[in-house]
């Protein structure tokens, strides 16, 4: 019987090395680059604000995001005085993300560290389209 591969076959290799799963998936570096153009300014009034992102692990770094008039920017590196400062692994927050895994439950377990502006924290899932 023909048709898609199973088993070992559904993971078979792609020339850039990925198998079929990974190569959906994006990396800690994509997210951020894309966040920008996920940031949803109508649900941003009155918001102004600088984010860092400490992304530990495979593909990890940091980032930070500057919330302002309506607008979001977003730059690798560390920013000079964040009102946030998210710490997390980067398959937490790939898991994060795509919905594994909910904001609340990495925090309560210890795996998403905050410091700062908690109320910002909090309202950061409705200010990018995920």
């Amino acid at each position: 019987m023909r048709g898609r591969p199973s088993g070992a076959g559904a993971l078979r290799r792609r020339p850039d090395g990925k198998n079929k799963k990974e190569a959906g998936m994006p990396t800690v570096k994509e997210t951020f680059e894309a966040m920008a153009g996920r940031f949803r300014a109508d649900k941003a009034a009155g918001t102004n604000a600088t984010i860092q992102y400490d992304v530990s692990g495979d593909g990890g770094g940091t980032w930070h995001a500057v919330i302002k008039d309506g607008a979001c920017t977003v730059s690798a590196g560390a920013a000079t005085n964040p009102n946030l400062t998210l710490q997390i692994a980067g398959q937490d927050w790939l898991d994060m993300l795509s919905g594994k895994q909910s904001g609340q439950m990495l925090f309560m377990s210890g795996k998403l560290k905050i410091k700062g502006d908690m109320g910002l924290a909090m309202k950061l899932g409705s200010l990018f389209q995920m």
